[in-house]
């Protein structure tokens, strides 16, 4: 009986305790469910506020038109930029792409204002006054398209204004002092050129070029506060050509190259297209020459490497044929790919540091480490012995630049902005050369188009291109048409 009772009170006591914690159980739900209520009206708050916000257009900045013009400064700028660096057609897609995505009905730019837009700009760079300086490096070079026509183009750096020791010149750095087309480039049309810069900015302390003739020797009668002006080669040029009278008439390097170049039309439209060895430019072959001998290395690794996964669906069998061959250069590659490495070494040296006296000690050191071969050491003596006679006509204390990088990248500026165009002979797309070089801002902007109209781009390119290959193949299609169809109705 004492059993039961104690069973009894036991499950009284039990059910107590579920009971309570049902009772907790229900409190903590009910605050849940309040918890949840307000949750649900916080997110309908939250939806109506997004549907107010998307609802309200998407505020660009203020840009007020600038004076005759659809369009304001901030329009005019990022066009410009955009141009720059995407190209022209590109820009006006860019633009819309944008605009659409935010959601904006707003006109904008077609490629042409744009075009005419860094035209302006290129031209007023190209006309602000310089003032004269008797410090100023003029970086000279020529480039051509198709036909005899070459464009002259001149940048300009101050050497008191040169990035410190261990940069690189960039192109915010310069300015673009000339841009003159012609088809007669000879050393006396080059001396009338200088002079007339020369009226305009000064004589230069010196004028950097890549060694050609004209460019060279049409300096010699410029002089300035310290004399003449003295003509500084720029060191990549004058050090593809060392090479090429170290390997040029090397038997080993025609053999080389003439069985590339039958590899290359061997294996360019097989399954093996992807080891087809670079294409060489003909006329700066020894400029270039790090591709192929890069490729050269990676196809011999390739060679000694039959785990490779770059040697997966080839033939053990097939890959020596087509490039076994590479085997038999294995001592000449070290050799030539050490040559390389010695130029690479110097431009490297001379692109951070210029020239300045003691330069050559500095560059000994330098390719010392580097040059290990009789081939690599004479090519290394060449190029100390070439720094060591420019810097002789340096003061104490001077420094200049000895590297016409920058120009050429300015040319590849060019040559990216005429896009599909760049080989079909220079057009007034030419009158925006100068602006490629630094981002348009307002300011640059608003004092551009108060000085240059789209007349004076016009009479720019009148002057300076005459009637263009692109208009005299037009006329000639326009001519041929005329004709055809008096002949037809006849």
């Amino acid at each position: 009986m004492q059993q039961r009772v104690q069973k009894c009170q036991r499950f009284r006591q039990q059910r107590d305790e579920a009971r309570r914690a049902v009772a907790q159980k229900e409190v903590e739900l009910a605050r849940q469910r309040e918890q949840l209520c307000e949750l649900q009206d916080r997110l309908r708050e939250l939806e109506a506020e997004n549907r107010r916000l998307t609802a309200v257009p998407c505020r660009l900045p203020d840009d007020p038109p600038l004076e005759s013009h659809k369009y304001g400064l901030r329009m005019i700028c990022l066009a410009i930029n955009l141009a720059r660096v995407v190209g022209l057609r590109p820009s006006e897609r860019a633009l819309k792409v944008f605009w659409e995505w935010l959601g904006i009905e707003q006109s904008l730019p077609d490629w042409t204002t744009i075009r005419t837009w860094l035209m302006r700009l290129g031209v007023a760079i190209l006309e602000e006054p310089l003032e004269a300086v008797d410090d100023r490096v003029w970086m000279v070079d020529h480039s051509n398209q198709i036909g005899p026509e070459k464009v002259l183009v001149v940048l300009g750096v101050r050497a008191s204004q040169l990035p410190p020791p261990g940069e690189t010149l960039q192109h915010k750095d310069v300015r673009v002092l000339m841009v003159q087309p012609g088809t007669h480039w000879k050393r006396e049309d080059m001396a009338l050129v200088y002079d007339q810069l020369a009226e305009r900015c000064g004589p230069p302390r010196a004028v950097l070029c890549d060694g050609a003739v004209e460019l060279r020797e049409g300096a010699a009668n410029l002089k300035n506060g310290h004399g003449h002006t003295i003509v500084v080669q720029d060191f990549k040029h004058k050090a593809a050509i060392f090479l090429k009278s170290l390997l040029e008439h090397c038997p080993r390097f025609a053999e080389f190259n003439t069985a590339m170049g039958k590899t290359r039309s061997a294996i360019q439209q097989t399954e093996m297209s992807y080891l087809t060895p670079p294409s060489q430019k003909p006329k700066a072959r020894f400029m270039n020459l790090g591709p192929t001998l890069e490729w050269a290395s990676a196809i011999s690794w390739l060679l000694d490497h039959p785990e490779a996964e770059s040697r997966r669906g080839i033939a053990a069998e097939r890959l020596e044929e087509k490039l076994g061959w590479l085997r038999s250069f294995a001592a000449e590659l070290v050799t030539w790919h050490e040559c390389q490495q010695v130029v690479n070494a110097g431009l490297r040296f001379i692109n951070e540091q210029g020239l300045s006296r003691g330069a050559a000690e500095r560059l000994r050191a330098i390719l010392d480490v580097t040059a290990k071969n009789a081939v690599s050491q004479q090519l290394a003596d060449r190029l100390v012995g070439f720094v060591a006679a420019t810097e002789a006509e340096l003061q104490v204390g001077e420094r200049l630049p000895m590297s016409t990088e920058i120009l050429e990248s300015t040319f590849a500026l060019y040559k990216q902005l005429e896009g599909q165009h760049s080989k079909g002979g220079f057009t007034a797309l030419l009158a925006g050369f100068a602006a490629l070089l630094k981002p348009a801002t307002e300011k640059s902007v608003r004092r551009a188009f108060s000085k240059v109209s789209v007349k004076r781009v016009r009479e720019w390119a009148k002057t300076n291109l005459g009637t263009t290959l692109t208009s005299k193949r037009q006329a000639l299609y326009t001519e041929f048409r005329s004709a055809t169809e008096i002949t037809t109705a006849i």
